[in-house]
């Protein structure tokens, strides 16, 4: 089974750059796109987001072989509605989202006679809209996907292989257990920074500014996750919310036993949970996901 027709709705950071890497990389797949936003549509539309802009979703999956939704997790279930009527039977219909298990369950119900297979690109900027794409987003950046034990070998075999196209290193993961291991990696790590963030935005007025003013780079770094899409983690954390409140639970007693050693005096505690937490940084650093380098490679200083 092979995918040649690919319908993208949702022309944001992630459908672009979509678009924009089938065009580099899979020259010999068609692309259609389509964005509830008419702004965003016509300017999709000049950036060459996908090789045909529709104007009305229908229109964008009517010939697909695959129908990828690149929308907010909490507008899944219209943008499912909207194409509903026009999917081709056998279809398959994936997604980009930060949660898996709710989001397979609602795309199956509305779209029944579709071969739904969610999937998640673990890769994005805090940019959003239809300016922020490019074709090198996924390049060497997991693509985890998830289907379930109805989903044909053939169909998940097909996406695998077109997330490979677009450089893309593929894990098939049960999706519960995906929404539990991001939960630990990206849902906990953006509640913190949008938790700090905001403690510093109050304390603002106090300061005169000053948290704004000596920003040192471990803030820098919180800053840069809180200014993520809104939207996209309201639906995330809501969406994925069972996860998520079981790994805040852990974090908020482990916590409790940082505030206990910091009181205490017990710097024995603290020496050896940053020597742990040092491990996980070199093995990061050693699977390729982040750069070694003083300041993380920064040149803005």
């Amino acid at each position: 089974m092979t995918i040649s027709r690919v319908a993208i709705i949702g022309l944001g950071l992630i459908g672009g750059s979509i678009g924009l890497a089938v065009r580099e990389m899979l020259p010999g797949v068609a692309t259609t796109g389509w964005d509830a936003d008419a702004a965003v549509r016509r300017r999709a539309a000049e950036r060459g987001l996908a090789g045909t802009i529709c104007e009305t979703a229908g229109d964008a999956v009517r010939e697909a072989e695959l129908v990828i939704l690149c929308v907010p997790v909490g507008a899944m279930n219209a943008a499912a509605e909207a194409i509903a009527a026009d999917l081709v039977p056998g279809t398959i219909v994936s997604d980009v989202g930060s949660s898996k298990r709710r989001v397979g369950e609602a795309l199956a119900k509305t779209l029944p006679g579709a071969v739904v297979i969610p999937a998640h690109p673990v890769a994005g900027t805090e940019n959003s809209g239809p300016d922020a794409g490019f074709p090198e987003l996924f390049r060497h950046r997991w693509c985890i996907v998830t289907p379930d034990h109805t989903a044909p070998p053939a169909a998940v075999e097909a996406l695998t292989q077109f997330w490979e196209g677009l450089g893309a290193t593929v894990e098939i993961m049960d999706p519960a257990h995906h929404d539990l291991v991001l939960a630990v990696t990206s849902h906990i790590p953006h509640l913190i920074a949008y938790t700090i963030v905001g403690t510093a935005s109050d304390l603002e007025d106090v300061t005169r500014g000053e948290v704004i003013k000596y920003s040192a780079g471990g803030f820098r770094d919180f800053t840069r996750i809180a200014a993520s899409n809104p939207t996209m983690w309201r639906d995330v954390f809501l969406s994925n919310r069972d996860a998520v409140l079981e790994v805040l639970g852990r974090f908020t007693e482990d916590l409790s036993l940082l505030q206990r050693a910091i009181r205490d005096g017990d710097g024995e505690t603290l020496f050896d949970l940053f020597e742990r937490t040092r491990a996980i940084r070199r093995s990061i650093i050693e699977e390729g996901q982040d750069d070694a380098r003083p300041d993380f490679g920064r040149t803005d200083h």
